[in-house]
């Protein structure tokens, strides 16, 4: 009698005979282990705020009168430098925090923590979105974090930006994070982590819209130019920006060449009641990059298909 079969029918079936309440009670107990890690590791809550704040007070007041900036949208006048540079630094909380999480999932597969996890008889797409979603809510509550501390720094949005931002902050956290879990499917080890600071976070920060707008770095380099236009993170940075003063792009006058308008020919227009024309490019591109991201990642933690099943199976260690 071969046992193997009814076993494997069982494993097939049992996540689809969970209810929905044992769903909830494993996203809860995800989302909380994320929560509580964060909680206990306070040495990694003030390095996720030193790093914008160093920017912020030293960084800023230093370049402020070397890098102007002019009249852009969502602003209507001109702002000071650190104005600028918020939402680039609320983009780099967002980014360090998901990296931080890519690195956790790294630690937890060498422990075995994430075979434990993995093996539960639930989706894995599932498991994923709510240790994803347990990522996001740890960085949202960092981002808000620093968006208080910079109020006392005279960076006042409109109140109801403080509402209306927290839409972008999910949404790029998640692109983000999801981001850092294809990354964790590809490092092997916690050594290999510095590699990744070095040639994924770092080009993905200063190649984009974080600390210059585009148009300046367009006068500088178009080549780089174009890196920015093409990263995501930068989308990311303006649908933060754009959000912190409650809008979802930038209104342009139909009148006005692409190139006045400070968008691309292939940009992402609807058009409004009064004549303008929306850009949406922004939203789409992070909606569109984190389902790009999150499906590789699901594929990737696919123990037939994908890159940790070829390293050994959940926990993605060495078969032999």
């Amino acid at each position: 009698m071969n046992v193997d079969t009814p076993m494997r029918s069982f494993e097939a079936e049992a996540p689809h005979r969970q209810g929905l309440g044992a769903y909830m009670a494993c996203f809860r107990g995800i989302v909380w282990r994320e929560v509580l890690r964060f909680l206990y590791q306070r040495e990694r809550f003030f390095s996720a705020l030193v790093r914008p704040l160093v920017w912020l007070f030293i960084f800023a007041a230093g370049f402020r009168q070397v890098l102007g900036v002019s009249i852009i949208p969502p602003y209507t006048t001109y702002v000071l430098y650190e104005t600028f540079i918020t939402p680039g630094l609320i983009g780099m909380i967002l980014l360090f925090n998901a990296m931080q999480s890519s690195l956790s999932m790294v630690y937890d597969r060498e422990t075995g923590a994430m075979r434990t996890l993995l093996v539960a008889p639930f989706p894995r797409s599932f498991l994923l979105l709510s240790k994803l979603i347990g990522g996001v809510a740890v960085a949202v509550l960092q981002a808000y974090t620093f968006l208080a501390v910079a109020y006392f720094w005279d960076i006042t949005p409109p109140w109801q930006g403080y509402i209306t931002v927290l839409p972008a902050l999910i949404l790029s956290g998640l692109m983000l994070g999801a981001l850092a879990l294809l990354m964790s499917s590809l490092i092997r080890q916690l050594e290999n982590f510095a590699g990744v600071m070095n040639f994924v976070i770092f080009p993905m920060f200063f190649a984009s819209s974080a600390l210059y707008p585009l148009w300046r770095i367009r006068e500088g380099s178009p080549f780089l130019y174009e890196l920015a236009r093409f990263n995501p993170f930068t989308h990311a940075v303006e649908l933060i920006r754009f959000a912190l003063y409650g809008e979802v792009g930038a209104k342009i006058d139909p009148t006005m060449t692409p190139v006045e308008a400070g968008i691309s020919l292939d940009g992402v227009l609807i058009p409004l009641a009064s004549g303008e024309l929306l850009d949406l490019t922004h939203l789409v591109v992070v909606v569109g990059c984190t389902l790009l991201f999150l499906g590789a990642a699901v594929y990737a933690y696919n123990p037939s298909k994908g890159l940790i099943g070829r390293r050994g199976g959940p926990g993605g260690g060495n078969a032999g």
